[in-house]
């Protein structure tokens, strides 16, 4: 997949993407946190997946709401954000921000 034409992070609101097709993307910061691709957090949405009843686990950063607080490209295949509450360990590739696209999949 081609990377994307354009990226607009707004720390405390989310990332907006141009995909090289014309087509925008707009992921929230939370809605990023939430589908981070990182092992844990698929795990998590599996077991929520399971059981509605899963008891998410505390946030490890400071108070207030959740903001990004750094982004870096990874290759030319991937960004790699970092979260308020110290998660930093999910590699977002331009496949699965297509595939998680929450105007294409029904969910905000």
């Amino acid at each position: 997949m081609d990377p994307p034409a354009k990226l607009d992070l707004k720390k405390d609101k989310g990332l907006t993407i141009e995909w090289a097709d014309g087509t925008t993307s707009y992921y929230s910061i939370t809605y990023l946190r939430r589908m981070s691709p990182s092992a844990d957090m698929r795990q998590l949405r599996e077991e929520m997946a399971k059981n509605p009843l899963t008891v998410l686990p505390a946030g490890t950063g400071g108070s207030g709401p959740l903001t990004a607080t750094g982004a870096e490209l990874v290759g030319n295949y991937a960004l790699k954000i970092t979260f308020s509450d110290g998660h930093d360990t999910g590699i977002y590739s331009w496949v699965y921000l297509r595939s998680i696209d929450p105007e294409l999949s029904g969910k905000r």
